[in-house]
């Protein structure tokens, strides 16, 4: 083994010390350092000196850091944008394993509930909007928002039955009217 490698090993407490105050993961550091290991014993251009081995690994061990926090943030951006996708084009298929009796049975709740329901539940817009909207507290918006969820289920069980209770998937109602 060559004097530069030995100094490597020597210092791997040092480097993975390094690392977890940079990741935060004991787990996570340990791993990047091993890699970053491997990567520079196979490498051909280590430095013959002890000292010069050191520096150069840990040069090889921050670029090993900021590739992770790289990919880490290309993965974020991928699954936001899905999210967003997906949150503003629901699939045909969820579209249509979600009952539709809802939106008739939804007309006939009382105002105050049915307009909870839409901005909240089907708009998507926080609840602290909602409540600074409507002049009122966010406890008291969440009462309403409960009574008016166990309103529509009741509502759905009566006239949906079976699926009702299974979640309303996949639906075999006629949108609204009694099976």
């Amino acid at each position: 083994m060559a004097k530069a490698d030995e100094a490597l090993i020597a210092n791997l407490n040092a480097f993975i010390g390094f690392a977890r105050a940079r990741v935060g993961d004991p787990e996570l550091a340990a791993d990047l350092v091993q890699d970053s290991l491997l990567k520079a014993l196979k490498s051909a251009d280590k430095p013959a000196d002890n000292e010069g081995a050191v520096v150069w690994f840990y040069r090889i061990l921050r670029h090993s850091i900021i590739d992770l926090y790289r990919r880490r943030d290309v993965r974020e951006r991928a699954l936001k944008r899905l999210e967003s996708e997906l949150a503003e084009n629901p699939s045909t298929e969820d579209t249509r394993l979600i009952c539709q009796c809802f939106k008739s049975l939804l007309l006939a709740l009382p105002e105050q509930y049915r307009t909870l329901l839409q901005r909240i539940d089907l708009e998507g817009t926080s609840a602290e909007e909602v409540a600074a909207a409507l002049g009122i507290s966010e406890n008291n918006l969440h009462v309403r928002l409960h009574r008016a969820r166990k309103q529509l289920r009741e509502r759905l069980e009566d006239t949906c039955r079976v699926c009702s209770k299974h979640g309303c998937l996949d639906c075999s109602c006629d949108s609204g009217t009694a099976n």
